[in-house]
């Protein structure tokens, strides 16, 4: 995997993780719900950290859920949902390690198409279709991940607008997005629009 270039967390280890560890980048947009993104864009590295020090989705498939949901929910939590989006986690890793061997970059590296490459994102577990499309502007705007079609599966998140995750290299575009968001919330609009 090409290195990236997102900068969500302001934390430069957190920020080189997902940028360097395709299964960091997976889990990271997983737990990016209902929590502030620089959180859950630096949830894999304290999960590393709790982990002797590295991801891998085979090793976390194996384990067993009670004791991911422990590592989870162990203080700072890893989200404000530790112990569901542990159960969550723990099916990504086992997707990934069951279909592509355990390589999380495989999701992404073999995909013919802006429509394979949907595809696969969105059979992830806890990837649903705004996830999905959020994801694929993230590998196309951060990564360089574009294959014919990325765009018209991608949507709006395609765009120049500074709308979600895709669109942040640093604190200055972390600003924007938000902004951006808070405009759209008091419009009574969706991220989408």
């Amino acid at each position: 995997m090409t290195a990236g270039t997102l900068a969500v967390t302001g934390d430069e280890a957190a920020d080189a993780l997902v940028n360097n560890d395709p299964l960091a980048l997976l889990l990271a947009m997983l737990l990016d719900q209902q929590i502030p993104m620089e959180w859950a864009f630096k949830s894999p590295s304290r999960l590393a950290e709790r982990l002797g020090g590295e991801l891998d989705a085979g090793s976390i498939a194996a384990m067993d859920p009670a004791d991911l949901e422990a590592t989870f929910c162990t203080k700072p939590a890893l989200h404000r949902f530790p112990a569901a989006m542990a159960r969550r986690a723990h099916e990504l890793c086992r997707h990934v390690a069951e279909n592509y061997d355990g390589d999380a970059g495989a999701v992404w590296a073999t995909a013919a198409s802006g429509q394979e490459l949907y595809d696969r994102v969105r059979a992830l577990p806890g990837y649903g279709d705004e996830k999905s499309m959020i994801f694929l502007a993230i590998l196309a705007k951060r990564f360089a991940v574009r294959p014919d079609g990325w765009d018209g599966h991608a949507g709006p998140f395609a765009d120049d607008t500074p709308r979600s995750v895709a669109d942040i290299d640093g604190p200055e575009a972390l600003a924007r997005v938000r902004a951006w968001k808070k405009e759209q919330k008091a419009a009574g609009r969706s991220k989408q629009a």
